[in-house]
């Protein structure tokens, strides 16, 4: 075998976490293994984010560049993307010394902005692209059509189209339902919508959702890529979101469902509760 790299990636603005990179680059060393971080050019086996879910987020545009595996060590808050808290760093150091981590494939979505002058600007998102106002004291003009179909025009603060990864988050504070990982569904939310037509709609992968900004939108409004890209979107400007070409992989090395995580991430209530199984 040759030479094995690990890319791990930190959130910078938190000096506490540089010791704790520096001990997992201490480990993956003790291991044969080479630690590198984001500068590195090269091929690598698996990305490591230490930090909450805003870190994992950046960190995976480096593992979808190479399709290799994403794991989160959570030293955020919630982290409810990432997949073990601080104690279990050497058993994640292990299971990757030893390739023994199950790896789950997370759907993207894949964006493009045309401007009015004709320019194309692509990105994509694991968690949701959000097309949000500028201008909150009136609400943005908006238009959605699903397949080359219209559905409807908003008067509204903005429009969310989540992943089931993203459906636990900002779509989920927008009142938009969780999605379960392993449904290939796409969530598209309205932020504080005026009208009759305002619940989330859940749209299949294989759609085409369209949102256009109306011409007689006031301000321009900022397009946000898991909030941590953002573009301006002037008015007469359209945004197309499709099922993304590349998929983010996750890394698990804990055989814990996906109910499980709900519950202990959001801190459910489940006293009382009985299986009928």
């Amino acid at each position: 075998m040759g030479e094995r790299h690990v890319m791990v990636i930190r959130h910078l603005s938190r000096p506490d976490l540089e010791k704790t990179a520096d001990n997992i680059a201490q480990e993956l060393r003790s291991h044969g293994i080479t630690p590198v971080d984001e500068t590195y050019s090269g091929a690598v086996e698996i990305v490591i984010a230490l930090g909450g879910d805003g870190t994992l987020l950046g960190a995976a545009r480096y593992a979808r560049a190479q399709a290799v595996p994403l794991i989160g060590i959570n030293l955020g808050h919630t982290g409810f993307l990432t997949e073990v808290e601080p104690d279990r760093i050497s058993e994640v150091i292990d299971h990757i010394v030893a390739g023994s981590y199950t790896v789950q494939s997370r759907m993207t979505v894949d964006v493009t902005v045309t401007l009015p002058d004709g320019k194309a600007i692509n990105d994509w998102a694991l968690n949701e692209a959000a097309i949000l106002s500028t201008d909150r004291a009136h609400p943005s003009h908006l238009g959605l059509g699903i397949d080359k179909r219209g559905i409807t025009t908003y008067g509204a603060d903005g429009l969310i189209v989540a992943t089931p990864s993203g459906s636990t988050a900002y779509s989920f504070s927008a009142g938009g339902p969780i999605v379960w990982p392993d449904v290939e569904a796409v969530v598209v939310s309205p932020l504080g919508a005026h009208g009759l037509f305002t619940r989330p709609l859940v749209v299949s992968p294989d759609s085409t959702m369209e949102i256009s900004v109306l011409p007689d939108q006031r301000t321009p409004m900022q397009l946000w890529l898991d909030g941590l890209r953002c573009h301006e979107v002037p008015p007469a400007s359209s945004m197309r979101a499709t099922k993304g070409k590349a998929p983010v992989m996750l890394a698990q090395i804990l055989d814990t469902p996906f109910s499980g995580r709900l519950v202990h991430k959001f801190q459910l209530p489940v006293k009382g509760w009985r299986s009928l199984g």
